[in-house]
């Protein structure tokens, strides 16, 4: 393990009604300085993939990692976001001296860890984390949209737009719906 290298965590996608939950973990390299970082939801979408690619080319390491719409439903949004970060965490190829979470909450790790409220605004390693974990699941939502079409997973990846929100009430819960989220719940209970 070294002293040195801060690994940074965050996720991405756990207010969506659909598709799963990432996150993603970074060692930047601190020979090598990646200008523009911030937190993704504060970055366009091709500055977003321009930065993924620096990241993953830059960076020490990186690893992404996600939990299912199943694993969602079956523990609830926060530890299946926790559960992707430790999934992350544990295929990074090298050992952190630290992890930093983006948030109130860790995972359990192998390694000291500590949560950062709004880390993905102060810790360069969490805003490549946050980078990477949402660009990952932006490109998972418009595989989903190829499958799903009638509910615009590509302009809101899943987000409880008033046009999913729409879509939801003509075609009905689709197989990455988050069932345990109140409207995708209220359909399917109302469906019974």
């Amino acid at each position: 393990m070294s002293q040195w290298l801060i690994c940074g965590v965050d996720e991405a996608g756990r207010g969506p009604l659909a598709g799963p939950v990432y996150a993603a973990c970074v060692v930047l390299n601190p020979q090598i300085r990646i200008h523009g970082l911030a937190d993704s939801k504060q970055l366009s979408a091709a500055r977003r993939e321009q930065l993924a690619l620096q990241i993953k080319s830059c960076a020490l390491a990186w690893a992404i990692a996600s939990a299912s719409v199943e694993e969602i439903d079956c523990l609830n949004i926060l530890q299946a976001s926790l559960l992707a970060m430790k999934r992350a965490v544990e295929n990074i190829s090298l050992e952190p001296a630290e992890v930093l979470i983006d948030g109130l909450y860790c995972p359990q790790l192998k390694y000291p860890s500590r949560a950062i409220v709004r880390g993905d605004c102060k810790i360069p390693e969490i805003m490549a984390a946050s980078i990477l974990a949402k660009t990952a699941r932006d490109s998972e939502m418009l595989a989903l949209h190829l499958r799903f079409p009638q509910y615009g997973f590509d302009r809101h990846k899943g987000y409880p737009t008033l046009q999913h929100l729409a879509a939801l009430q003509v075609h009905g819960v689709c197989a990455i719906h988050r069932r345990s989220f109140a409207p995708v719940k209220a359909l399917v209970e109302a469906s019974v």
